[in-house]
């Protein structure tokens, strides 16, 4: 039974009875109370990997995340549908997966492949939802006007024509780094001469930590117009529907130097894995190309070429762990500000990222591999009224949570959903559940080290990571001649040190996981009815 609707019968019930009680004497017709749905806050954090307090990193600072997290349901073992930000988004705001959507890569825009979605905003407004958006909830040039009743809401004075086609996560606060900026921009738009993507804004230092106050940072005033808007709406007799998307984690790592100071020099571990995996084939990573877009103080080459100086990766760690922290922070005005609004108890919180990112993982920095550090996210889910949290191990996807969204707000599911609904989870941790969680990556030609096209679809079981590599068509949008498979047992090598998947012992399981993979996820949803 669900949570939710066990404590919306029962107080349904007790204002029946009360108020039948008041109006015995004068009228002897029904009354009819409505209970107005729960509130529902959906908080994406942009390249946000489960290095939290509330995951076991116990070199991450972050408590107010940690706070929420305890009395919510945390899922321990949440998979991206694809370590890419449209696919990622898209997938998870359609509720089926990137083959079904279509939207493979950045560039693959969702509303022109699928001009008729229905998006999650726009399901839950046909449920007498009031829906908001503000930040990175899509991805980028990609708000989708059409899914709220009120889009992409900027704090002034980014809400300006100036900025309009500039991403959220490209603003410095030193002369100095505006200085390299300026100059990379400027270089890179003469160097083009064309279109550009952000208009070349997303140039300039990979760090920078100023001395300046939290509220002069996006992030910050997003958190600040979110509780100006519910104090606008929340009175509304519609409950509402807020889609709060931050952006850092992502690069820059620009964010107020108190945070920096949270972590010393040295005070981060470096990558437990910080090679490329023995026998990976040549499609498996990514080429670093995302950081390369920034000014560094060193060449960064690919995954296969020496890595970055360890000063440097150790700033790179500390920027993406302040960042992190930052954002904690802006977390916590949030849940702060509902409950002195009184709306916190009645009030879904989700929060999740969008995919992994690696840091030195794999000779790695960045996203969109199949890797498991890139496709393991957090997930955060805090039901109304809830006040007692759960740990849950099973295995779970992003495209879980609009059905899971859908039964903790009473609000029908649709029948062509590609995910399971958590929900019998939350009651009851120790169920047998999914037998694995299906991701999928397409790598791009002129990222792929041999220069050729692919996609990779991948599997988590319990135990093993496996993968298939395929050539791809990015015309016929089809895929062609089976090129490599990758396999890790993650009960001996779980950072993924070594590829044994061409070893003649793992002959028969490489054959046993292959036709897994194949089958798909419609044969490994939970077999009770979720």
């Amino acid at each position: 039974m669900i949570i939710q609707k066990k404590i919306l019968n029962y107080f349904a019930l007790i204002a029946l009875v009360m108020l039948s009680g008041c109006e015995k004497k004068t009228d002897t017709k029904a009354v009819r109370v409505e209970i107005q749905k729960p509130n529902i806050l959906f908080l994406s954090i942009d390249d946000l990997r489960p290095d939290l307090g509330a995951y076991g990193n116990v070199e991450m600072k972050t408590p107010h995340i940690d706070a929420l997290a305890s009395t919510s349901m945390l899922m321990l073992n949440t998979h991206s549908q694809a370590a890419v930000c449209a696919t990622s988004r898209a997938s998870t705001m359609l509720g089926y997966r990137p083959d079904s959507t279509r939207v493979w890569h950045l560039g693959d825009k969702f509303r022109e492949i699928n001009p008729d979605a229905v998006t999650m905003p726009q399901y839950f407004n046909k449920s007498g939802y009031y829906t908001v958006n503000i930040g990175k909830i899509f991805h980028n040039y990609m708000p989708d006007s059409i899914s709220w009743d009120e889009p992409d809401l900027k704090p002034a004075p980014y809400n300006t024509a100036p900025y309009a086609n500039r991403d959220a996560e490209t603003y410095y606060y030193t002369k100095e780094a505006l200085a390299i900026q300026k100059r990379d921009r400027d270089l890179f738009k003469a160097k083009r001469k064309g279109k550009i993507y952000g208009d070349g804004w997303n140039r300039g230092p990979a760090l920078e930590a100023a001395d300046v106050p939290d509220s002069l940072y996006y992030d910050a005033m997003q958190t600040t117009l979110a509780l100006e808007t519910i104090d606008r709406i929340k009175d509304k007799k519609q409950p509402f529907f807020m889609g709060l998307g931050f952006y850092r984690p992502h690069l820059p790592f620009v964010v107020p130097k108190k945070y920096w100071d949270l972590y010393p020099k040295g005070s981060v571990s470096p990558a437990p894995n910080p090679k490329l995996p023995e026998n990976a084939p040549v499609m498996s990573a990514n080429s670093n190309y995302e950081l390369r877009n920034y000014d560094n103080p060193y060449t960064i080459g690919r995954p296969e070429d020496e890595p970055v100086p360890e000063k440097y990766a150790d700033s790179l760690k500390r920027g993406y762990y302040a960042s992190v922290s930052f954002i904690d922070a802006c977390v916590g005005r949030l849940v702060e500000g509902l409950k002195e609004r009184g709306l916190y108890e009645n009030t879904i919180i989700v929060l999740w990222g969008d995919h992994g990112w690696k840091l030195g993982d794999h000779n790695g920095w960045g996203k969109m591999t199949n890797f498991y550090i890139d496709t393991h996210v957090p997930l955060i889910i805090k039901q109304a009224n809830q006040t007692e949290g759960k740990r849950i191990e099973a295995l779970s996807e992003l495209v879980d949570i609009f059905p899971t969204l859908c039964d903790i707000s009473g609000v029908e599911k649709a029948d062509y959903f590609q995910g399971t609904s958590l929900t019998p989870l939350f009651s009851n941790p120790n169920l047998e559940w999914k037998d694995a969680v299906f991701t999928q990556f397409r790598r791009r030609a002129r990222v792929s080290k041999d220069g050729n096209e692919y996609m990779g679809y991948s599997m988590q079981t319990k135990q093993y990571h496996y993968m298939e590599w395929y050539t791809w068509d990015n015309d016929t949008k089809e895929k062609g001649d089976y090129a490599a498979a990758e396999l890790y047992d993650h009960a001996v090598d779980p950072n993924e040190t070594i590829n044994i998947a061409g070893q003649l012992d793992q002959k028969q399981n490489v054959e046993k996981l292959s036709e897994q993979l194949k089958q798909g996820w419609r044969a490994a949803v939970p077999k009770i009815k979720a």
